[in-house]
């Protein structure tokens, strides 16, 4: 099951800086995601954070100006090497795209919209990754892929050696740069992807996994207590199981047009209209 990037951002922001506002989060159809605070919608994550700031709620408080700095220059460095790389592993690779990210999608998504809103935010993705990425010399799909690839690996790469052996980025206490990072990288430690690549690297990168773990543990709750947790069988199982269903119902919806398509369409003819009793009396009284 995959996980919305923003989302992850979002609730690990409100989680740093322990804000005590009344807020909703929601998802609206045009931006994703917005916080609703007080008759004031705020949307994007950046934006989300410079709004609890003005409100006296900043996770990077104690930080100081160097670390502040480090924390912009990190932010950019996730959006231009790691961004592209996840949506082409979640959106683009045919492979994840049919097994896990359309499956999940389409069933948090009401019908009729499930058939054709994934498709779409999959052509967004890929429109998006050649318009940033496909610059001269890089045309193809194939020659963009290995060059967002080798970027986002050594993004992780950075990320690895700037954890070091820290519980979190700038310490023992999470900042606005922890919650960013976690965003982008929880989706892609925890997914249960056919084919990643990209996972494969950030697996042999142990204390970014382990960062994951610890923010997953002390700021997200799993399931209820006492609760035996769902093993990885049983979700793989439940994840076919949806996948299945979704591609018959889209089968079915396909040949119910067909059908609809080839039948020929006349126009309802009217009936000759029966003679009533009383005209067949007139008819056969003699004169």
């Amino acid at each position: 099951m995959t996980v919305n990037v923003d989302r992850c951002i979002e609730s690990v922001l409100l989680l740093v800086t322990k804000a005590s506002l009344h807020v909703t989060l929601y998802y609206t159809t045009e931006t994703v995601p917005a916080l609703h605070c007080e008759g004031t919608t705020v949307t994007e994550p950046a934006q989300i954070l410079n709004f609890l700031r003005k409100q006296r709620y900043n996770a990077d408080y104690e930080l100081s100006a160097k670390q502040g700095a480090d924390t912009m220059a990190y932010i950019a460095l996730l959006e231009e090497k790691l961004q592209p790389a996840l949506l082409h592993t979640f959106w683009v690779d045919a492979e994840n795209y049919a097994n896990l990210t359309r499956p999940w999608f389409a069933s948090h998504t009401p019908f009729p919209l499930n058939f054709f809103l994934p498709g779409r935010l999959a052509s967004l993705a890929l429109s998006r990754i050649l318009l940033t990425k496909g610059e001269s010399p890089l045309h193809s799909i194939m020659e963009v892929e290995a060059k967002i690839y080798s970027d986002a690996k050594e993004c992780l790469n950075l990320l690895s050696h700037r954890l070091g052996s820290s519980q979190y980025f700038f310490g023992n206490t999470p900042a606005s740069l922890d919650a960013f990072v976690f965003g982008y990288i929880a989706p892609l430690h925890k997914a249960s992807l056919p084919s990643g690549q990209l996972q494969q690297h950030l697996k042999q990168l142990s204390n970014l996994c382990q960062f994951c773990d610890a923010v997953l543990k002390n700021y997200f709750i799993d399931s209820a207590p006492g609760s035996p947790p769902s093993s990885q069988d049983t979700v793989d199982a439940n994840l076919q199981k949806l996948t299945q269903l979704v591609n018959k119902e889209s089968n079915l919806i396909e040949k119910m047009d067909d059908n609809l398509r080839s039948s020929p369409q006349h126009r309802p003819r009217r009936g000759d209209p029966k003679p009533s009793p009383l005209s067949n009396e007139r008819n056969s009284t003699p004169a």
